[in-house]
């Protein structure tokens, strides 16, 4: 995610305007009556760990379950960061083991979609699988070699599954939501632990591959992973379809978020906005085409935003012209500025005094 991911971690990526990554996982794990949910938070966590300072939002304020942030702590055994994601589990092991529920579902915090859980769990048992993971099929032309890629039988067993190949030889990937039986996941996890491996898909997906009952629940709505600057400007350029619109905002069930207590967006004499998103909180007094822009953002006189994403709380001065640009959050950006992506999305990260201008 290049200079994106220096301040916050990438499920805390905003994304349509109004919401964060995280917030779709925890959606759907809210919609599928899921109760307890645990979220391991490491690297740049503080703007995430913001964001999940309620667990209201998502309905997680329970007598029963509720929502648990784990971070890195040094214990008498242990003093070392997570060194990956089985090595995270592992760490937190006494959440797993003090819990009651039969089944685990694990998912990654940087994907867009709507899932009901539920019927993974079903196809889970329907199965006898000891591992479920949700796959799709992706379309001709994506970037396959980012994700891990599988092949399965007729009977939808996995008998091929590759991390990040060099060169894919499917187009089916996972999309990094998994079903596994509690007391199965803590077995596999503390071997894992006792051979020093540290990551879920190597050292258990991919190492057990042969020897378990692994099989794979395919999707075909929406779904989009946002680990790479380019699919990040996608997804939210996706939001400006009014089919996906729907689909997110207008169908059953909801997708939540922390919710702040702004303005509505107020355009004065002389904006111009076509096909845009524009939140709560922003003042506009130029053009803006084809553009996500966040919340609190102020846009100046005779400004022009093309194809672009101004992030949270930006600043951009008189006169200026962007365009195919992400502008990060809390930039000033100086009267008269021209900032064009040129073949690719820049970024662009501008850390002027706003107050001395």
């Amino acid at each position: 995610m290049k200079e994106l991911s220096q301040k916050r971690a990438v499920c805390a990526m905003p994304i349509a305007g109004s919401y964060r990554s995280i917030d779709f996982t925890l959606s759907n794990m809210s919609n599928s009556h899921i109760q307890k949910v645990a979220v391991f938070t490491q690297y740049n966590a503080r703007s995430l760990n913001e964001h999940l300072n309620s667990s209201k939002w998502w309905d997680f304020g329970r007598k029963q379950g509720g929502l648990y942030v784990f971070t890195p702590a040094v214990t008498a055994n242990n003093s070392s960061w997570y060194r990956g994601t089985a090595d995270a589990i592992y760490q937190n092991l006494s959440f797993l083991k003090n819990s009651h529920e039969p089944y685990v579902v694990i998912a990654s915090g940087d994907g867009v979609y709507k899932m009901d859980f539920n019927k993974v769990v079903e196809y889970h048992i329907d199965k006898k699988a000891d591992i479920t993971v949700v796959c799709r099929d992706m379309e001709p032309g994506a970037q396959i070699e980012r994700f891990g890629t599988l092949r399965m039988n007729e009977e939808s067993r996995i008998e091929e599954f590759e991390e990040k190949p060099i060169q894919a030889k499917t187009n089916t990937i996972s999309c990094g939501i998994y079903v596994i039986r509690r007391r199965l996941l803590i077995e596999m996890i503390e071997k894992c632990a006792e051979e020093e491996r540290h990551d879920f898909v190597r050292d258990i997906l991919i190492r057990y591959k042969d020897l378990k009952r692994i099989y794979g629940y395919k999707i075909k709505d929406y779904w989009r992973n946002i680990a790479f600057v380019e699919d990040y400007y996608a997804t939210n350029m996706d939001f400006l379809k009014s089919d996906v619109r729907d689909y997110f905002f207008k169908q059953y069930p909801d997708i939540y978020s922390k919710v702040d207590d702004l303005p509505p967006a107020k355009y004065n004499v002389g904006a111009q906005i076509k096909n845009s998103l524009v939140s709560s909180g922003c003042i506009v007094n130029g053009v803006v085409e084809n553009s996500v822009i966040f919340k609190k953002s102020y846009i100046g006189n005779n400004c022009v935003i093309k194809n672009s994403i101004i992030l949270n709380d930006v600043y951009i001065g008189d006169n200026t012209y962007i365009e195919n640009c992400i502008v990060e959050s809390h930039d000033t950006i100086r009267a008269n500025s021209r900032f064009v992506g040129e073949g690719e999305v820049q970024i662009v990260v501008e850390r002027n005094e706003r107050y001395v201008l």
